[in-house]
């Protein structure tokens, strides 16, 4: 939720977090009681990119819907094989 900051007539500034559907126009003050406007402010807004973001929504996803997987690991070159070796000692092991 956005942070809202507000000035009321004594000159107390001071913030209170709102939902952005449903910003008051006017606050009352904590310290006077006073009625209280909202100042106008710049949004915050982030300087990470979409990558960031995905990375972040990734890794939470994974904390509570981890991926499974099959085989070896991600990304690892597969491996190609029946079984087969040509060294002659191996004959002489047992067979499953």
């Amino acid at each position: 939720m956005p942070t809202y900051t507000f000035r009321c007539r004594e000159g107390d500034v001071f913030e209170e977090r709102h939902s952005m559907a449903e910003v008051p126009a006017n606050a009352m003050c904590p310290q006077c009681a006073q009625p209280a406007v909202r100042l106008p402010s710049a949004p915050h807004l982030s300087a990470a990119g979409s990558s960031a973001y995905g990375l972040i929504d990734r890794s939470a996803r994974s904390a509570h819907e981890p991926e499974v997987v099959r085989g070896g690991l991600p990304g690892a070159p597969r491996r190609s094989g029946g079984g087969y070796t040509s060294n002659p000692l191996h004959r002489k092991l047992p067979r499953p």
